[in-house]
């Protein structure tokens, strides 16, 4: 039987730092050769090939590096003797990158992200562990048409569904609401699930990165709202309050985005649930979706604002990304 070929693509995070020898403080270190020597004998009929696309933390990879990855990663595809991705990556923003790849790419070759969440001078790296359980996914032929993957802690979840939970924990990434798609035993990929969003697919040959996003809290006002509008901002994410509502100050702030024809997302801060149009009272989600105001599926903020860059790159008209959501 012929070898699966898996390319690895580095870009970084924590499972490519180490401490610094006088502060004892995490910084980047090119190590990818140094573990793909270590993880090379944990591997059986599988051939593996790397590529270096940055050396970045996490909170440093921007939407226009995620535009670069994935174009990146689409040519890859193409390539007929590559089987499937494994894309290593920070922590700290791998759920959008991983949503970001996830909207745009359009295959059946499994796309898996994984990072670690110590670095390879603290005992218990786990890197290595990740990594391995990364390449067993990505060879594996029940990971077709799964869409893009985060594995971790052998655990695999889908990228529209999981984020990260915790600051510190091993176990970091969950999908909250719906629990993982399944989990790597060993050498073997257990599948439980499939994922319930259905596949969207959003590829523009350009994004727009000025979208922004806006917690609610008690009180809040317009003032940031309008702020956004007087900066140019194109797009708008509100993290509102329980099913998708906002204090009455911030309607005046909601109504001038809309007026000025930049669509205004809503989320909740909730980490489950839907939004939904649920109350009629002034600021409540009946009332914003009579201004205007576009409601998501189980989506984060952070997840919302991805999908809108990637909406604005196509379509400028309102109406249209709408469908989009």
């Amino acid at each position: 039987m012929k070898n699966k070929t898996i390319l690895i693509i580095f870009t970084g995070g924590t499972i490519s730092m180490a401490k610094h020898k006088e502060t004892s403080k995490a910084i980047i270190s090119d190590n990818h050769n140094e573990l793909l020597e270590n993880i090379g004998s944990e591997l059986k009929n599988i051939d593996l090939i790397s590529h270096q696309f940055s050396l970045k933390p996490s909170p440093s990879i921007t939407p226009n590096d995620m535009f670069e990855l994935a174009n990146l990663t689409k040519k890859y595809l193409n390539d007929p003797q590559i089987d499937g991705i494994v894309i290593t990556h920070g922590t700290d923003t791998l759920e959008e990158t991983a949503y970001f790849l996830d909207l745009f790419l359009e295959t059946s070759k499994p796309i898996v992200i994984t990072g670690s969440m110590r670095n390879y001078s603290e005992l218990g790296y786990d890197g290595l562990s990740n990594l391995v359980s990364s390449i067993l996914v990505a060879a594996d032929s029940e990971s077709k048409d799964m869409g893009v993957l985060v594995v971790m802690n052998d655990e695999i979840n889908a990228a529209a569904e999981v984020t990260k939970t915790h600051t510190l924990a091993l176990d970091t990434f969950k999908s909250l609401e719906f629990g993982p798609l399944g989990i790597v035993d060993q050498d073997n990929v257990i599948y439980y699930r499939q994922t319930h969003y259905p596949h969207i697919h959003l590829a523009p040959d350009h994004i727009e990165t000025a979208v922004e996003i806006q917690k609610v809290y008690s009180g809040a006002s317009s003032v940031f709202l309008n702020l956004m509008v007087e900066h140019g901002v194109k797009g708008i994410v509100l993290e509102a309050l329980g099913r998708g509502n906002v204090p009455p100050q911030m309607v005046e702030g909601i109504t001038n985005a809309i007026n000025h024809n930049i669509p205004v997302v809503i989320t909740s801060r909730c980490p489950k649930g839907r939004v939904l149009d649920s109350y009629g009272y002034e600021g409540g989600g009946h009332h914003l979706k009579q201004l205007g105001v576009i409601f998501t599926e189980n989506l984060s903020s952070q997840k919302a604002r991805i999908r809108l860059m990637l909406s604005l790159g196509l379509f400028s008209d309102t109406k249209e990304i709408k469908k989009l959501f």
